[in-house]
């Protein structure tokens, strides 16, 4: 499993967490958003003049030129994910997430999807959070 991005409302925000993860916490579940397709893609170099070494008194004219590049729009630099941190602990599971977008977004489809009881921990404060359709929440 990996962690990939799963938008979770109209506005494009997303959570990024392996999928079975997220969904445990879930009425509905949540399906990653695809990112495309590895494509080859082309780009143009100008025009350049590049020395040989320190101190080339005769540096070499580079023409235009265009190169071909692998480009994979899931691709990620190291380890870490996007966004901010939030937790999600039914008593049980004690699970960690990321998220863009804003905390009030992230609350709101948490209170209107969870599947249990549970606490939701931002940064900075923890939400009691009771199962959707039980009678409110948050």
């Amino acid at each position: 499993m990996s962690i990939q991005k799963h938008i979770f409302d109209a506005s494009g925000n997303a959570i990024f967490a392996e999928t079975d993860n997220i969904n445990y916490f879930l009425k509905t579940p949540l399906s990653p958003a695809s990112e495309g397709s590895v494509v080859d893609k082309t780009s143009t170099v100008k025009a350049h003049v590049r020395r040989q070494y320190p101190g080339d008194t005769t540096p070499a004219n580079i023409p235009v030129s265009t190169r071909e590049y692998l480009f994979d729009p899931g691709r990620r630099n190291g380890a870490a994910t996007p966004g901010k941190p939030f937790i999600l602990d039914d008593g049980v599971e004690k699970r960690s997430f990321t998220f863009t977008g804003p905390f009030n977004d992230l609350h709101a489809f948490i209170v209107s999807d969870a599947s249990m009881d549970l606490n939701l921990y931002s940064p900075s404060a923890r939400y009691v959070i009771t199962a959707a359709g039980a009678g409110g929440g948050g």
